[in-house]
């Protein structure tokens, strides 16, 4: 950690309560499950002041060790990227019959923005992250990439058509605050579409503490269908649907070989042989969930 960036004890971050059942330690992090709204989350944890600096610089895109923190090489998978944004847009555009104006918020390099704007879309992507923003500036120009929180921007009232948060609301102190941000700037019968992580999902369950989502310096929150359906309520947005379908990503024969460690430390030596390499495959393990809304009235 960096200096100053001294892990803090957190209410829950959905309802604010201290009431809370313990589901693991995992020093010198926590797993609890509110005893109010059932959300799950991470206490201690960096303050939201100090959360960009300490976890997401260069050494997050580019991570010695991805299967407890950050992704090997995120720039080096471009292609894995944009056909897996490819494959989600395909199974989601029926709620778009027209273009229109999006925002994506935690854009990274950009990846799912360039497949908006080969679809006709005007596009403004938000990332924190300065060497990724950078990244995604260099890819769609300047005036297309806010490098800052979403707490830190500035979005005008109803301007955006869709808005989008891939892999991102359990990263955010504040998931519920993020999500009135979000539709205070959606036109009228405008979407949002988030995607994130169903720690109920029998994959899950499954493998328990050595669940692979579980990234404690990263992964603050964990939802299921029903905490997931309440963040949006409490934001006054309505759920139009909520599933696992396209929730999946391409991935390389390394990302499972690697990955694997985390279940047993001997995986890896057994299956490298068997799938080690550049080669790439779909993998939806149906512990992802892709809902969309739009704003209540």
């Amino acid at each position: 950690m960096n200096a100053g960036a001294e892990a803090r004890e957190m209410a829950c971050p959905m309802c604010a309560s201290k009431s809370a059942r313990l589901r693991f330690r995992d020093d010198p992090h926590a797993l609890f499950d509110c005893a109010e709204c059932d959300l799950t989350y991470v206490s201690p944890r960096v303050p939201e002041g100090d959360l960009i600096e300490d976890v997401y610089g260069e050494s997050y895109w580019r991570s010695t060790e991805p299967r407890n923190g950050g992704y090997e090489d995120y720039r080096a998978d471009a292609d894995l990227y944009r056909r897996t944004f490819a494959r989600r847009w395909k199974g989601l555009e029926r709620h778009f019959p027209a273009t229109g104006r999006a925002l994506e918020i935690g854009c990274a390099a950009g990846y799912f923005l360039e497949e908006l704007l080969g679809r006709g879309w005007d596009v403004l992507g938000i990332e924190p992250s300065a060497p990724m923003a950078a990244t995604a500036r260099k890819r769609l120009g300047a005036n297309r990439i806010l490098q800052a929180t979403l707490a830190q921007s500035e979005l005008a009232a109803r301007d955006f058509d869709l808005i989008v948060l891939w892999d991102v609301l359990e990263h955010l102190p504040d998931p519920v605050e993020a999500l009135r941000k979000a539709r205070s700037a959606l036109r009228p019968g405008g979407k949002l579409i988030v995607e994130t992580q169903n720690i109920r999902a029998p994959f899950a369950r499954l493998t328990g503490r050595r669940w692979h989502h579980f990234k404690h310096r990263e992964h603050l929150v964990h939802f299921h269908r029903a905490t997931l359906r309440e963040c949006f309520e409490r934001a006054n947005l309505r759920v139009l649907e909520m599933s696992a379908r396209g929730a999946g990503k391409y991935v390389r024969g390394e990302f499972i070989v690697e990955r694997s460690q985390r279940l047993h430390r001997s995986l890896p030596r057994i299956l490298r042989p068997l799938l080690g390499g550049s080669w790439s495959v779909y993998v939806n393990l149906g512990d992802e969930l892709i809902a969309v809304a739009e704003a209540d009235s």
